[in-house]
């Protein structure tokens, strides 16, 4: 059968960056530190260079092998993730010397609540990606987690309004009946304002180092909620929503807050030799969005 790829010449000759596929369907298994291999369904983007300028084009049939081949007999690791980028170079030997894959897909984790410690299921949103590039390898992981941030203005306002109502019931008597007051804090009039509070964002990207032999995927995560203290929650009952109330009410942050928290802490992990955090709090008060976005700073790292 004839292979134009092969036996015809580029009509314009020209080097090109990356020529590949994108969003390919297939299940893969995960092998992430600390837990058990899983099942999960990826979209894969797959390409390599064509540093010859004459060549017709690359084989893209022998990426999607590679990728067939690591469905269905290998793990998705640091070690087989560094194979298949290998791979993509030696089935196009004097077409190419740069290989990249990407995978994403929906991590789940069994997380429990708060308090009641009732297990849940949740899903993190993690992309995979492996570069090699003139005989350097790039392993980059990145997660979104949700989670929740109250508003510390939004906080002190309601404060100042409480104080106000407080004022308003029992005047300046220096002799308050303590009883009377718990009952008055126990109803709407004793409550006047609560800060509002939105659903969050933080998109997390860290480079691997050479260290790491298992996706570090539970490791990222657990730094990620640790350092916010208020994850957003699966199973809950109602004494896991009072807990979380109370979170919110000793973690008030704006995005900026919430952008050095990660920062701190992921510079505590030194197997991440870089990263890149955004934060995104999808307010409740604005139309608009707050965001605030940092990185490790390392030379020629990520860029903000």
């Amino acid at each position: 059968m004839p292979d134009i790829a092969n036996q015809t010449k580029a009509q314009t000759e020209g080097a090109l960056d990356w020529v590949g596929m994108s969003n390919i369907e297939m299940p893969l298994v995960v092998g992430a530190a600390n837990e058990p291999e899983r099942p999960v369904s990826a979209l894969v983007d797959a390409f390599v260079n064509l540093k010859d300028p004459k060549a017709k084009g690359i084989h893209m049939s022998r990426l999607y092998l590679l990728l067939e081949d690591l469905s269905n007999n290998d793990v998705l690791s640091h070690q087989s993730l560094s194979k298949l980028l290998h791979d993509f170079i030696d089935s196009h030997e004097g077409l190419a010397d740069q290989a990249y894959v990407k995978f994403s897909f929906d991590y789940h984790l069994r997380r429990k609540a708060l308090i009641s410690k009732k297990p849940g299921w949740k899903a993190y949103p993690v992309t995979v990606i492996g570069r090699y590039d003139h005989g350097k390898l790039y392993l980059q992981l990145g997660v979104d987690v949700p989670y929740s941030s109250t508003c510390p203005c939004s906080a002190a306002l309601a404060r100042q309004l409480i104080q106000d109502a407080f004022a308003d019931q029992f005047g300046t008597d220096a002799d308050v009946d303590a009883e009377m007051v718990h009952r008055w804090l126990g109803t709407t009039q004793g409550i006047v304002a609560t800060p509002h509070s939105q659903r969050s964002i933080a998109e997390v990207k860290v480079v691997m180092g050479e260290q790491v032999s298992e996706l570090p995927i539970i490791a990222l995560v657990d730094a990620i909620e640790d350092a916010l203290q208020t994850p957003v929650q699966a199973a809950v009952k109602r004494e896991d929503e009072q807990e979380f109330a109370r979170l919110n009410g000793q973690n008030l942050m704006f995005c900026e807050d919430a952008a050095r928290r990660l920062q701190h802490a992921l510079n505590q992990h030194h197997e991440f030799s870089d990263f890149w955090v955004r934060v995104n709090h999808y307010e409740s008060l604005h139309a608009h969005d707050a965001v605030s976005i940092t990185t490790k700073g390392v030379p020629g790292g990520f860029k903000s």
